[in-house]
C-alpha cells in the first residue's frame, strides 16, 4: 500500500504536539538514569535525548530536502531534566515548523525513495507515539493516547514493513515473506488490519479480519503488540489461531 495516512497534516501536527507534551509531563524532572523497561539498554535520559533529537534531525531533513546521518542517540544532550519538557515541545515545534515552510506535500529523499515532506511528521509522530509508552512505563506515568493516533501507528508501521526498500534497512524484515499466511489484528470497533505474507512480498489492507491469527483488543494496546512493547499474552489482549505464525511475526519487525 502507498505510504499515506488517514489523518491529514493538521492532525499529524497536532498529534505530534499532543504526544511530545504528554511524554515531556512523564518525564520531567525524573532522574535521568531512571531504567526504561521497554528499552533495556536505555536510561532515560538517552530516551529523551533521542525523541528530542530525531525531531531536529528530521526538521534538517525537511529544510535541506536532503539526507543526513541518522544520529546517534547516546550523543544527544537534552540537558538537565527540569528543561526535557521544553526540550521535547522545542523538537516537535522545530519538525512541524520546517514541514509548514517547506510544504508538508513538497517530494524529499528518503530512505525509501521519494516521499511528501509530511512522511516525516508521520514517522515521527508513530515514534513519539510509541516512545512516549516507553516514558510512561518507566515513570510509573498514565499512557493515553487517542484512538485515531494509535490506528495510524499501526498503519504506519505495517507501510513501513510492506515498503521493499525497507528491507534495505532492516534486512530481518525478509523473513517476513511467506507462503501466504494472514496476520490480523482486530479492535474492538472499526475496520482491523490484515498483513499477507506473501512469497514475493508483504501486503496489508483495512477491514474485516479473517486470518491464520488474530490479536484483538483495545485499539491501543493493538499498537503496542505491533510495536512489540505489549507481549501477546497480556490480558490487555487475545490472541487466536496460529500463535507460532505470531511470534514468528513479532520477532521480524523489530524497528
Amino acid at each position: 500500500m502507498a505510504m499515506t495516512s488517514t489523518l491529514d497534516t493538521a492532525r499529524l501536527m497536532e498529534g505530534l504536539r499532543e504526544q511530545s507534551a504528554k511524554t515531556g509531563r512523564a518525564v520531567a524532572g525524573r532522574d535521568p538514569d531512571t531504567p526504561v523497561p521497554t528499552c533495556p539498554q536505555w536510561p532515560l535520559r538517552t530516551l529523551v535525548g533521542h525523541l528530542g533529537q530525531e525531531h531536529r534531525w528530521a526538521a534538517e531533513l525537511v529544510r535541506t530536502r536532503g539526507q543526513l546521518p541518522v544520529p546517534d542517540p547516546w550523543q544527544a544532550d537534552p540537558g538537565a531534566p527540569d528543561g526535557w519538557a521544553r526540550w521535547l515541545r522545542e523538537g516537535a515545534e522545530d519538525l512541524v515548523r520546517a514541514v509548514q515552510e517547506t510544504g508538508a506535500d513538497t517530494e524529499l529523499p528518503t530512505f525509501f525513495g521519494p516521499r511528501p515532506a509530511a512522511f516525516w511528521l508521520r514517522r515521527q509522530l508513530s515514534d513519539t507515539c510509541v516512545h512516549h509508552y516507553d516514558a510512561a512505563s518507566a515513570t510509573g506515568t498514565a499512557f493515553e493516547i487517542a484512538d485515531d493516533l494509535a490506528a495510524d501507528v499501526i498503519s504506519e508501521n505495517l507501510d513501513l514493513l510492506c515498503t521493499p526498500a525497507f528491507e534495505s534497512v532492516r534486512p530481518a524484515a525478509a523473513g517476513l515473506r511467506g507462503r501466504g499466511e494472514r496476520v490480523g489484528f482486530r479492535p474492538r470497533s472499526g475496520e482491523g488490519w490484515v498483513v499477507t505474507r506473501a512469497p514475493e512480498a508483504l501486503r496489508w489492507e483495512r477491514g474485516p479480519v479473517e486470518a491464520d491469527v488474530v490479536v484483538s483488543g483495545a485499539v491501543a494496546d493493538l499498537m503496542l503488540v505491533v510495536s512489540r512493547r505489549l507481549p501477546p499474552q497480556d490480558d490487555r489482549v487475545a490472541v487466536t489461531g496460529d500463535r507460532a505464525l505470531l511470534d514468528h511475526w513479532l520477532t521480524h519487525t523489530a524497528f
